[in-house]
């Protein structure tokens, strides 16, 4: 079954604006993603109304289709680099441009980003203590040489 991610008045759904809202907070770089947003809310539509179909309760239904609306978005690098930018360069960056600057230090970092295999439950890998290590280093030097 397809659903119409739109509202009638062409505002997003409830899973569209679920994800538009998390996607501001954890992953900014892709909030602009139309396409992406509007693709996941509506494969989380069909998954509710699929399991409601299978006969398991709305709770179950919603459950699953949060599952997929925010299938390998748990991890945020974003959120990452603001958190090192609080607790490791709050002298030097101000809390309330930590969002700004780890924005801009999101492109930068992606040589070491991609040595890693950021899952959704990469926060609880052994690998993500060397992550925030190499992000802190990288930043520093991005500091340091005037690119931040």
């Amino acid at each position: 079954m397809t659903t119409n991610n739109l509202a009638p008045q062409g505002e997003l759904s409830y899973y569209g604006l679920s994800l538009l809202s998390y996607l501001k907070d954890s992953h900014p770089d892709r909030a602009a993603d139309m396409a992406f947003i509007a693709e996941r809310a509506e494969r989380a539509a069909e998954v509710y109304s699929d399991t409601i179909r299978a006969g398991l309760t709305h709770i179950e239904a919603e459950e699953a289709a949060s599952t997929e609306l925010y299938l390998g978005l748990h991890f945020s690098t974003y959120s990452t680099i603001v958190n090192i930018l609080w607790d490791e360069f709050a002298d030097s960056i101000p809390e309330d441009r930590a969002r700004i600057v780890a924005l801009e230090a999101l492109p930068l970092c992606a040589n070491v980003l991609a040595k890693y295999d950021l899952t959704d439950d990469f926060a609880d890998n052994p690998q993500h203590d060397l992550l925030y290590t190499e992000l802190t280093g990288t930043i520093q030097i991005l500091l340091e040489d005037g690119s931040l």
